[in-house]
């Protein structure tokens, strides 16, 4: 088996930063062309501009997947650019805890709006290239999860709810799009190093997640980007459909 994956075009959301700014490099460093989508447009024109200089092939298209015009309007970028498009990293996604009774109701809302409905777009609007790419080859849809989609997490109550939708969409995504040839994956970290935990402000949830960070080794960005390179790279018949990964001292 190899983990090639030249002849690949990609499309990685959330790649400003974390697992989706790792996966993205990642992906173009093993030959797949990379369409990096996020907010932070000056993030992404530097990764990019790396990503070139280590001899691989990407561009930058700024993006917010909270909005609908804005999805439809990078993902027409793409198909411009790169004709379609066989493999979705779904990564972006929000963080925002607090107990239930204090919590803001804007920021629930948010987390749906971004973690769900924002990954429902991207599947909405990359559905059909997949399809097409399908017709003769691989093609991947694979959702960024978390262990969050099945174990409880106090505080959490929003962002766990979100985690589940998408794990729950993966598993019908697959039964639905399996047959035709799309492979459809949930991939479901435990904790992560990324800038996620920077848009926490609960002083508790805070106080929790340092107190693991800094007990343990924790997962890095690059440890699920590998898993999702290799997941990508994996002969068109085999669909990795769920991969739970923790850091081994996280119980």
């Amino acid at each position: 088996m190899t983990n090639n994956l030249a002849g690949r075009t990609a499309v990685v959301t959330g790649a400003s930063s974390g697992i989706g700014a790792a996966t993205a490099a990642l992906l173009a460093a093993r030959g797949a062309r990379v369409a990096l989508l996020a907010r932070r447009e000056e993030r992404l024109t530097g990764l990019v501009q790396e990503i070139k200089r280590a001899g691989g092939e990407a561009i930058a298209v700024a993006a917010d997947v909270a909005g609908s015009a804005s999805v439809a309007t990078a993902v027409r970028r793409v198909l411009g650019v790169f004709g379609g498009v066989d493999l979705v990293v779904n990564n972006a996604g929000i963080m925002l805890p607090a107990p239930a009774e204090q919590a803001d109701l804007a920021d629930w809302e948010r987390q749906i709006d971004v973690n769900v409905t924002g990954a429902l777009r991207v599947v909405h609007a990359l559905t059909p290239s997949l399809l097409r790419a399908a017709a003769t080859g691989p093609a991947d849809l694979i959702n960024i999860s978390s262990i969050a989609s099945h174990v409880p997490f106090p505080s959490f109550a929003a962002y766990t709810a979100s985690k589940a939708a998408v794990t729950h969409l993966s598993t019908t995504l697959r039964a639905e799009l399996g047959g035709r040839g799309v492979r459809v994956t949930a991939v479901e970290p435990g904790v992560v190093a990324t800038e996620l935990q920077g848009h926490v402000t609960d002083p508790a949830a805070n106080e929790w997640l340092d107190g693991l960070i800094g007990s343990i080794e924790v997962l890095t960005a690059q440890d699920v980007a590998e898993v999702i390179a290799f997941t990508a790279a994996r002969p068109a018949h085999v669909n990795l459909s769920r991969i739970t990964l923790y850091p081994t001292r996280q119980t």
